[in-house]
């Protein structure tokens, strides 16, 4: 699938939340959406700065959230355990705007690996430098920092996904 299909699908989950989260989802979330790797997959904090000064700091504030790793190099990332043990913190005290982006990431994440899950079995897991046990750890932690700031349907979809995934892979160990 090309990466774009990713940015476009968490932004049109984004998009489609508007009237349901009890806030307006405005076009600096959806810019949000459409950025929110760039700046651990694609030049770190300079690209952070590049995206303040193309978009605004609102957008910037959202993709900065939504960030684990701040390296220019993405090969020199901290740890996985690390990074996401320090997204999850953030996360906790993060804005309304961010947690829904991080959300639509999440839940468009958690659906492509079932998907693929269901055409391929336990390979889908030879993907992820941590498999199953520890993606599905970060996922179901996620869920709860969500839950914790206020779940909406997308929260409960994300929940719905992810223990469809552990009951179709339990007994895995990749």
């Amino acid at each position: 699938m090309p990466y774009m299909a990713h940015l476009l699908g968490v932004a049109a989950l984004v998009m489609g939340e508007n009237g349901e989260v009890g806030f307006p989802v405005t076009e600096d979330m959806v810019i949000a959406a459409l950025l929110h790797d760039a700046v651990e997959d694609a030049g770190g904090m300079p690209r952070l700065h590049d995206i303040e000064a193309n978009f605004g700091k609102d957008v910037a504030k959202i993709v900065e959230g939504l960030t684990d790793s701040f390296e220019e190099d993405s090969g020199k990332k901290p740890n996985w355990e690390e990074r996401k043990n320090s997204y999850i913190k953030r996360l906790r005290k993060d804005s309304q705007e961010t947690l829904l982006v991080s959300v639509a990431d999440k839940l468009y994440n958690a659906r492509s690996i079932l998907d693929d899950y269901r055409k391929e079995g336990a390979e889908v897991w030879k993907r992820f430098k941590r498999g199953r046990e520890q993606q599905l750890w970060y996922f179901e932690e996620l869920i709860k920092v969500f839950e914790q700031r206020g779940s909406n349907r997308m929260v409960e979809e994300l929940k719905r996904v992810v223990a469809e995934l552990r009951q179709l892979s339990a007994g895995e160990t990749h």
